[in-house]
């Protein structure tokens, strides 16, 4: 997030959530924490908000009834009376502790943070936040000694790693609020307890969820079954990989079927790109429309992972941008080497 230095940080509870099926106790505080040092206040609020990309947007959900979420409900009493904060914040950390029992889940510190004077989608509002800190790490201080110098080990967070993170606007209130989501240290199906057992949200289908899903759909689809299902060079893969990616830069709708025909081209490819689709959104429990505007930031996030580089053995790495035409590949009868011919007009 940007704009943080308007940013009022009210109150902060920090409770300690261990593991129940490893016997690690819930530590509860009493008390918030007393934040009179203006410095430890803004470096609080970048570790806490920093990481946050608001175009990214989530709203609680439940199977039958959003007013059922507990996380939802427990944020919902403190924004309509604050003196409920305290209370609130030891039921958020009791919640999580009953969420935390997988068994790669970690010790660490829970966070309920209440702010003001936010800026989101062009206006202040308040917020709450709960961020959880895992990870730790070894920092050296060197500190005065009678006339030299000692240097000791101590455990600490890093205030530019946010581990897990969670934003709630004072917006929306009805459809679920509009949230932000970090979610850094356990991204494997299996362990994303902190977003889908204790959170419980899921994506605002946006122009920004439908354009970064779908370049993630486009991404996993020719590194994965294009590349399984179809007799396809790497060359071959990160020219689908390229024109997928111009289709979404130049283009301001996205249009399935336009797409299909401008980017996948063979009738068999798209069938098999069809039924992927179908399963990668039953997998993530959301659908992406078949037309929707194009978000440029999503689009910009995204070309940061599509990978179009050609790595041959150790010795070579060929950046392709287009024109699959000018790579031409074959096999040396003599050697029986593989190799690519790059057709070119002029070098700079």
């Amino acid at each position: 997030m940007t704009g943080l230095d308007g940013v009022l940080l009210q109150k902060v509870m920090v409770h300690r959530v261990g593991n129940p099926s490893r016997g690690e106790e819930l530590k509860l505080s009493e008390n918030p924490l007393t934040l009179n040092d203006e410095i430890v206040q803004g470096l609080l609020t970048k570790y806490f908000l920093g990481a946050f990309n608001e175009n990214e947007l989530y709203r609680f959900t439940h199977l039958s009834d959003v007013a059922l979420n507990e996380v939802y409900n427990y944020v919902r009493t403190i924004f309509d009376d604050i003196d409920t904060f305290i209370p609130q914040a030891a039921l958020l950390a009791q919640f999580l502790y009953s969420k935390s029992t997988h068994t790669k889940v970690k010790e660490g510190e829970l966070y309920v943070v209440l702010f003001d004077r936010v800026m989101f989608e062009n206006e202040y509002t308040r917020a709450i936040g709960l961020f959880k800190s895992e990870t730790k790490e070894t920092f050296l201080k060197v500190f005065p000694h009678g006339k030299s110098w000692e240097v000791i080990q101590e455990e600490g967070i890093n205030i530019n790693k946010l581990d897990k993170g969670c934003l709630i606007f004072n917006t929306n209130t009805v459809e679920g609020y509009k949230v932000c989501v970090v979610d850094s240290t356990n991204k494997q199906n299996d362990t994303q307890y902190w977003v889908s057992d204790f959170l419980q949200v899921q994506p605002y289908s946006d122009s920004y969820h439908n354009t970064d899903k779908y370049l993630s759909l486009c991404k996993n689809f020719v590194t994965n079954e294009y590349a399984e299902k179809f007799d396809v060079s790497k060359s071959d893969q990160i020219d689908m990989l390229n024109r997928s990616m111009d289709y979404f830069k130049t283009k301001e709708q996205f249009n399935l079927q336009e797409f299909a025909e401008e980017v996948i081209h063979h009738p068999e490819v798209v069938d098999t790109f069809m039924e992927y689709k179908k399963n990668f959104e039953s997998a993530r429990n959301f659908e992406i429309g078949d037309e929707f505007d194009i978000h440029l930031s999503a689009v910009k996030k995204q070309q940061k992972v599509f990978k179009t580089v050609l790595k041959l053995d150790k010795n070579f790495h060929i950046y392709i941008h287009g024109r699959r035409d000018l790579i031409e590949r074959g096999i040396d009868e003599m050697s029986g080497k593989k190799y690519y011919k790059i057709y070119y007009d002029e070098e700079t």
